[in-house]
């Protein structure tokens, strides 16, 4: 077979090779994707108020002035109903204030944004109730006579039952020493709690972690499974503080305040 031949042989089959590649580039980047995008969503302080009332109120029994902040933290996602191509996908991936998640990482439940938001809703109710229960648990009070109301408009999810469970107890007992368990300072974090106390994982932790210093926050609670995931993208000036347990986020937040005691770090 001449030289010629097969030199013009070879560069037809790349040529044919590299017009496929093109051609599946080109649906690909049309097609939709199974996946959200994510960024840093807003914070609220839950000691404070949340559209004109306060996130915790509680009767039946005294509770304290409380100092500082304690601010949930949370993530924006585009809708279940988005459409998410190859571009926004390589987009998100370059930029480190955008995450790129599984779909169903992030709207594991229902089909419908109406399904998604009663599911959200619920799982809301459930930590809120869950979080009285460990604050109060960890106290060794009796919810007899103790009625504990959450109020936090329009956040769905778990992820803010540690910070609940930590501004109840802030609110009867601060730091159990007089002082505030915050000890001035603007705490953030995240987490699910479970009515014994254990504190659990939650999607979006490096994003989180920049919303919370966007907000003023020097100290970040973190589940200790995502510490990893939260140094990826740390902001300069916050200090990551791994939890397993509600008992864990005291006494390093004690610690925080006297200036007494190790404070773990991630």
């Amino acid at each position: 077979m001449p030289a010629e031949f097969r030199v013009s042989r070879r560069a037809w089959t790349l040529a044919v090779c590299g017009a496929i590649v093109a051609a599946l580039l080109a649906v690909a980047a049309l097609v939709p994707l199974p996946f959200s995008i994510a960024v840093p969503g807003g914070t609220v302080n839950v000691l404070g108020n949340d559209r004109g009332k306060p996130v915790i109120s509680i009767s039946g029994t005294a509770t304290r002035k409380t100092t500082g902040q304690l601010r949930m933290t949370t993530i924006v996602a585009t809708g279940p109903d988005a459409t998410i191509r190859l571009g926004d996908v390589l987009d998100g991936w370059f930029d480190e204030e955008r995450a790129v998640l599984p779909r169903d990482s992030v709207y594991p439940v229902g089909d419908s944004v109406e399904e998604i938001e009663r599911h959200n809703l619920a799982d809301m109710r459930e930590s809120q109730d869950d979080a009285t229960a460990a604050a109060l648990r960890y106290l060794n009070r009796s919810d007899d006579d103790i009625d504990v109301r959450l109020r936090l408009a329009h956040v769905g999810g778990p992820s803010a039952g540690l910070l609940f469970s930590l501004g109840i107890i802030n609110k009867l007992d601060g730091d159990g020493r007089g002082g505030d368990l915050t000890g001035g300072r603007t705490i953030a974090g995240t987490g699910t709690i479970a009515p014994d106390g254990t504190v659990g994982p939650v999607g979006g932790v490096e994003l989180k972690t920049l919303a919370a210093r966007r907000d003023g926050a020097t100290v970040f609670l973190v589940p200790k499974d995502e510490c990893s995931e939260a140094k990826a993208n740390r902001p300069e000036g916050l200090k990551l503080v791994p939890v397993t347990e509600l008992k864990d986020a005291v006494s390093s937040l004690r610690a925080l305040s006297t200036g007494k005691g190790e404070v773990p770090s991630c």
